[in-house]
């Protein structure tokens, strides 16, 4: 009778404000479960299209394992993007600056892949062709990092074997200029969280699957122009306080600013990243 006396007299398709006020706790129970479930559905972490593309290579000749990357900004995820420069189609554009390399591609397109730059590549300009590619090759280092290090780098004096600790990776891209070796090299790497980076003295290093989709796109005598002191796209990503302090432990770890530079926390479960291979 009491909901009969409540309803006498009001308009149709209305609620009583007793029966509105009766029914909000339900309501909003309702809302707040939703807000719930959706909030526990919400995704995190790299979109699922790179974590594939990152993924594990078993068929390779050193089975390689997924790439973390979880440290590095999405903006240096191999994708296709506009491209406004002049280059033919099939160049290679090493933008040294920006930490990208481009395989340029018609229609005003181009392959885009993130890179960690060396002291090699922010010395070399200009413009070479790829004279030899290697899968898994071996690597060697220089005579001035053996007469420095002589305890880290003199056992590899004949050569490192290839494998996945192997710092050139699963590929590598050997520049010319005529007959003559640049020293100059385009391959991939140990160390995933150096891209977008530039602490070693070597030359151009990309993600692994990355030099492996590259190195499939690219023929022996493509052209490679390499640029410096291009205008910056973006902010630079700074480089972690950990490596800084092994770079320089002398001066005080680097502040760091911009949001785009930020490294997200590591994932306490997994292995944490060896000493920087700072000269390679």
């Amino acid at each position: 009778m009491c909901v009969k006396d409540d309803l006498k007299g009001s308009t149709p398709g209305r609620l009583s404000r007793r029966l509105f006020l009766a029914s909000a706790p339900l309501f909003l129970a309702a809302c707040t479960k939703t807000a719930q479930v959706l909030e526990s559905v919400t995704p995190t972490g790299p979109d699922p299209y790179y974590v594939a593309m990152y993924g594990a290579k078993p068929d390779e000749r050193f089975p390689l394992p997924a790439t973390d990357i979880r440290q590095v900004d999405q903006r240096f995820y191999r994708q296709q993007v506009d491209y406004h420069r002049s280059e033919p189609a099939g160049t290679l554009v090493v933008d040294t600056a920006n930490r990208f390399l481009f395989l340029v591609q018609e229609g005003g397109k181009a392959m885009r892949y993130g890179i960690g730059v060396g002291k090699a590549g922010l010395e070399f300009e200009g413009t070479a062709r790829v004279a030899r590619k290697a899968e898994w090759p071996r690597w060697t280092p220089t005579p001035g990092m053996i007469a420095r290090e002589p305890d880290r780098y003199a056992q590899y004096a004949g050569g490192m074997e290839p494998g996945l600790t192997n710092p050139l990776g699963p590929r590598a891209l050997y520049l010319f200029q005529g007959s003559r070796d640049t020293l100059y090299r385009i391959h991939g790497t140990s160390e995933p969280w150096s891209i977008g980076l530039a602490v070693s003295s070597g030359c151009i290093r990309l993600f692994n699957q990355d030099i492996i989709d590259l190195y499939n796109r690219v023929p022996v005598d493509t052209v490679v122009v390499v640029l410096q002191n291009e205008p910056l796209m973006y902010p630079q990503r700074e480089v972690p306080e950990w490596v800084a302090r092994q770079i320089n432990p002398q001066q005080p770890a680097m502040q760091q600013t911009s949001d785009a530079a930020q490294l997200p926390p590591l994932d306490p479960g997994a292995a944490q990243p060896r000493r920087p291979a700072l000269d390679i």
